[in-house]
């Protein structure tokens, strides 16, 4: 692996400022509790930093509802709690102006719309087995199944306590690759924020041993590509000559996929 720590790192450290508000209709309170504001990794999926909300909120709800699943709403759409928080954002980025407000719900769960997710494990599974996935992709699997429990501890902790050194410490075998790269580009697009995303089997390297780019993988996969789409990762507007090996690398989520969005214009 061509380790840009650099790259690696300020991707680490990307944050998005957010607002959740309860929702008005579930308030029994005489006083409107306030917003809670937090700084929210862009890696990190809501589950996982919602306890300091749920808290926040509590005692301005029926007391039945108290401990209910908790879901939030952008803009009256059910938020999908297995996508990383950076994804979501750039699904809907040129819409958002920041903070982006999200609406708290204790009650109406939207079984239809939303997966439940009643425990941290829940979300430790999902990113264990997307890990997995895009193993599978790279090596045929064969680094993830060679490694110990401790270190699929390591990078499920390392994630959850927001510990680059931590999570990176194991990552780094999973990006290792060959003079070819890895067999697959383990990838997901997804074209105007519309579900689902778009996952093909790509490689990093032509026939001809030509490194291919962005560019190259987004003709391939979307017909109707015309270069001049917005095309996001991690909440920044690529160049379409990135290699993709190094953006694999470099630009996947910690679940070591890439997730790529294209807005048309």
């Amino acid at each position: 692996m061509a380790d840009d720590r650099e790259i690696l790192r300020e991707v680490w450290d990307g944050r998005i400022p957010v607002c959740f508000q309860l929702s008005p209709e579930e308030v029994t309170t005489v006083v409107v509790p306030d917003p809670v504001h937090l700084m929210v990794s862009r890696l990190t999926y809501f589950p996982l930093i919602m306890d300091k909300v749920r808290k926040h909120f509590a005692n301005s709800i029926v007391p039945d509802k108290q401990e209910s699943e908790v879901w939030i709403d952008y803009d009256g759409q059910p938020v999908k709690w297995h996508y990383p928080v950076g994804l979501l954002f750039d699904l809907i980025k040129p819409s958002v102006l920041l903070p982006w407000t999200l609406t708290v719900h204790f009650d109406k769960f939207p079984e239809q719309e939303v997966i439940h997710c009643n425990c941290r494990e829940a979300v430790e599974s999902l990113f264990i087995s997307m890990i997995k996935e895009a193993d599978t992709l790279k090596h045929r699997a064969q680094i993830i199944s060679n490694m110990l429990k401790k270190e699929h501890n390591q990078l499920w902790n390392g994630l959850l306590n927001d510990k680059f050194n931590q999570f990176w410490a194991v990552n780094k075998k999973l990006m290792e690759s060959t003079d070819d790269g890895f067999k697959y580009i383990p990838f997901r697009i997804y074209i105007n924020g519309e579900m689902p995303c778009i996952q093909k089997l790509v490689k990093p390297y032509s026939e001809d041993k030509r490194s291919l780019i962005l560019k190259d993988l987004l003709e391939t996969v979307i017909p109707d590509f015309q270069g001049s789409e917005q095309v996001i990762v991690h909440g920044v507007d690529v160049p379409l000559e990135l290699p993709l090996q190094w953006m694999s690398e470099h630009l996947s989520y910690p679940d070591n996929f890439l997730h790529i969005c294209v807005h048309h214009s």
